[in-house]
């Protein structure tokens, strides 16, 4: 009986020990996909960008798809919100560039060994990705506008998805970007973990979130405001001034101030 007291601490010592590896394995397993994204060419991480801007204006469509045919009740966000999961679904399943996703990948190599040319290597990426997603967000939404591809019904959908986005200030989207951003990085540190169907649910219910809270993503984001752009019923000023760049200092401040630097924080004497 005297033993059992210590084969108990033996096994939790255990328990704590695999909880640790298994959070170092996990560490590691992003720091080197961020490295190998630090070093992909241009032209690779330029159209990867360049289709997930495209893509993830599938959040907006079926958003607003959603929208259109449920009743102005205050249940409906709960339902129309699903339709923001499915652009997210496309990038990440697909393994495109997606820029909130890079405010953690590269972001670890860089806090293990802080030098100069990684920061360098880190501004390419994220500008390279970031202009890239903004040519896509810019080219899906001409299309939309001027294509002709979408019933009346569905583009005013759209248009009110679009519009309740831009109405909100520089500081709200500032701000609501904040826990957009920590949420994404939190998503890229959990998915290692998944298997196929769990990452699929995954990506639902931490996507579902953002929309349903209202929170501000960039990059979709940018989608609804180049929409109002392109019909004339927002300044393109307006546009980068009063919504993209601030949801992007925010969702850079919760993905790379926050998450990363509290993931590092957890795990760095371990590793």
């Amino acid at each position: 009986m005297s033993r059992e007291p210590h084969l108990a601490q033996a096994e939790e010592r255990q328990v704590d020990d695999f909880e640790k590896v298994r959070s170092a394995v996990i560490f590691e397993v992003i720091r080197r996909e961020g490295e190998y994204e630090l070093k992909r060419p241009f032209s690779a991480l330029w159209w990867s960008g360049v289709a997930a801007g495209l893509a993830i204006s599938t959040s907006v469509l079926g958003k607003g798809f959603l929208v259109a045919y449920l009743p102005g009740a205050s249940w409906t966000p709960a339902v129309s919100n699903l339709g923001y999961t499915v652009g997210f679904l496309i990038v990440i399943l697909g393994r495109m560039q997606l820029f909130t996703e890079n405010t953690i990948t590269p972001i670890l190599p860089l806090f293990l060994a802080p030098t100069r040319g990684k920061a360098l290597l880190i501004l390419r990426l994220w500008g390279t990705v970031f202009a890239a997603n903004m040519v896509g967000c810019a080219v899906a939404a001409l299309v939309l506008v001027f294509g002709h591809i979408l019933p009346d019904a569905q583009l005013q959908g759209i248009l009110t998805v679009s519009r309740h986005y831009a109405e909100a200030s520089a500081l709200n989207h500032f701000a609501w970007g904040i826990p957009a951003g920590f949420l994404i990085a939190a998503l890229v540190w959990i998915l290692p973990r998944m298997h196929s169907a769990g990452e699929v649910l995954m990506i639902v219910i931490v996507t579902y979130a953002i929309g349903l809270g209202g929170m501000s993503h960039v990059v979709a984001g940018a989608t609804e405001l180049f929409i109002l752009v392109a019909r004339g019923d927002l300044g393109l000023g307006a546009a980068v001034l009063g919504g993209i760049l601030p949801a992007l200092a925010g969702n850079v401040l919760g993905g790379t101030g926050i998450f990363a630097a509290l993931t590092f924080a957890q795990v760095h004497q371990e590793i």
